[in-house]
């Protein structure tokens, strides 16, 4: 019975506070990279009705506030806001970016003989299963793809009518560990006031359709396809809901199939290790899978601050295959440097490469030919085939 079971994820739009503020921070860590490739950057954005304010600390190359207020109405205004309560045109945008903390800098600097640290304690893990073509869990991949293909449509106008903030949740069952069938479907979306309940529906159904294989969807009661339960959903964005940076963390990971060590990704250059770290892990974990060495694969990488190289690396496979762990970490040992510079260079992470993985996952997205993505690379596959 511990096999069968019932399993939920879910997602949010480009368009919900959160994720606005996600955005807007990995904005601003896009800008500095741009500008100097080793920029350290931790910024926090709040926003709130017809308000943003940015806050943290950075070292790099100096960017006037104009020329990042600028670019904040830039986002708002991809996104799609300009609504009375929260608009890219006449939003205050405050902000209050300062220096790097010395005492930081001094922990996590390479100096002498001494290699560059990590620049916080902390664990981090990435996960791959062989459930979508992309090795990400189900339920978080549909839900996610749900959002996406419907904000993709509202911005080249074949969805009218539809606003930016919207969240969907799959519930999948289960057999032997696999999923079979969707169970339950439900999607919040806000609309214009000249619309009702009945022809939301009717606009966001063929996107289910769309996103989800039929051969999980030919069992699901339509009674079990929940849009807007609540009512309508006139008033959204950071007009109805105050949004902060980091508070959407399994919904930028495995949708809650797999641990998250707790640190968030947006708004922090690839130094830190809570994102750098988090995205060698998905990387392994994908080439491991993808080299058919086991139907599932979980890293853990933990840190100190300070300390270049990891502290302990932990891997779990699926059933059956604990036998081939200890290979894989000697894989792992003899030809990846683990440290936040080795995991750098590895992935090519001092580039402008992070304002689109603010939304609908920084996992399960295909690699560009920008340097997005680049985790998303099964390049490795031949040294984990055992």
């Amino acid at each position: 019975m511990a096999n069968n079971y019932l399993f939920t994820s879910e997602s949010v739009s480009e368009g919900h506070p959160d994720k606005v503020c996600d955005r807007i921070s990995d904005m601003v860590v896009d800008s500095y990279l741009s500008k100097d490739p080793f920029s350290r950057v931790a910024c926090e954005t709040l926003t709130t009705t017809n308000k943003v304010v940015l806050a943290g600390e950075t070292r790099g190359p100096k960017i006037e506030k104009e020329e990042l207020i600028e670019k904040v109405r830039n986002c708002i205004k991809d996104i799609g806001y300009d609504q009375s309560g929260f608009s890219w045109k006449t939003a205050n945008i405050e902000t209050y970016l300062h220096e790097q903390s010395a005492d930081i800098a001094m922990g996590v600097d390479s100096k002498d003989n001494k290699d560059e640290g990590a620049g916080d304690q902390g664990i981090m893990f990435g996960y791959a299963c062989k459930e979508t073509e992309d090795l990400m869990p189900a339920p978080i991949y549909f839900s996610h793809k749900i959002l996406r293909l419907m904000a993709e449509d509202r911005k080249n106008g074949k969805l009218k009518e539809i606003e930016p903030d919207s969240k969907s949740q799959v519930t999948m069952k289960y057999e032997n560990n696999k999923p079979v069938k969707v169970t339950s479907i439900v999607i919040s979306t806000q609309h214009s006031k000249d619309i009702n309940q009945e022809k939301v529906k009717g606009l966001i159904i063929p996107y289910i359709k769309k996103s989800i294989p039929e051969k999980y969807l030919s069992d699901l009661d339509p009674k079990e396809i929940y849009i807007n339960p609540t009512g309508q959903f006139i008033i959204g964005g950071p007009d109805g809901d105050t949004g902060l940076t980091g508070r959407k963390i399994i919904v930028d990971t495995y949708g809650g199939a797999a641990p998250h060590g707790g640190g968030a990704f947006s708004g922090k250059d690839p130094t830190k290790v809570d994102r750098s770290a988090a995205y060698v892990s998905r990387y392994l974990a994908k080439n491991i899978v993808s080299s058919g060495a086991s139907e599932k694969c979980l890293i853990q990488l933990a840190y100190a601050i300070g300390v270049s190289k990891p502290l302990s690396i932990f891997i779990k496979l699926a059933e059956g295959d604990e036998n081939k762990v200890e290979k894989i970490k000697k894989i792992i040992n003899d030809n990846f440097d683990l440290s936040p510079r080795g995991i750098r260079e590895l992935l090519s992470l001092n580039n402008p490469i992070y304002e689109i993985t603010s939304a609908y996952g920084h996992f399960g997205r295909k690699p560009t030919n920008k340097g997005e993505f680049s985790w998303e690379k099964t390049d490795k596959v031949d040294l984990f085939k055992l």
